[in-house]
């Protein structure tokens, strides 16, 4: 059918778009830190969208956004209160399935395990002020560094 095709087509543009971004932060990191800025506002506009799909792509972006280049973590803390409010609403929407498989965390779309790790890679690569501004914006955060 002609909206299975439709279906078909956006997954496969997304996903190409996906690997384009990571690519490009596997081979050029070093031209990277100058676009923070230009980077935050489509990062936000995706995650804004609570789609399951553009949040998992995004926070997986910005899981490799974060450890592509030195300073970039640091670069990103005067980001998060445009970035964290959102992570702060899905934090704790984790899939419980009991004895179920969740098949989800080995696709890692889980929303609420992305955005763990997402904070954790903030607060270990954000530098010594990534903590504090992570707890301001997500207060049930607990440091991963400081335990």
């Amino acid at each position: 059918s002609e909206s299975s095709t439709s279906g078909d087509k956006q997954w496969y543009q997304r996903r190409v778009r996906g690997q384009g971004v990571h690519d490009m932060l596997e081979h050029g990191s070093h031209k990277v830190l100058p676009v923070i800025p230009q980077l935050i506002i489509p990062i936000k506009n995706a995650l804004n969208t609570r789609k399951k799909s553009s949040v998992c792509t995004s926070l997986k972006i910005l899981q490799h956004l974060v450890v592509s280049a030195n300073c970039i973590g640091e670069a990103l803390v005067p980001y998060y209160r445009q970035i964290l409010p959102i992570l702060n609403i899905f934090k704790n929407h984790n899939i419980n399935k009991g004895d179920g498989i969740d098949y989800s965390q080995q696709r890692r779309e889980n929303v609420g395990d992305l955005i763990q790790e997402t904070l954790e890679a903030f607060e270990t690569h954000g530098g010594p002020d990534a903590f504090i501004n992570i707890k301001y914006m997500v207060p049930t955060y607990e440091s991963c560094v400081n335990n």
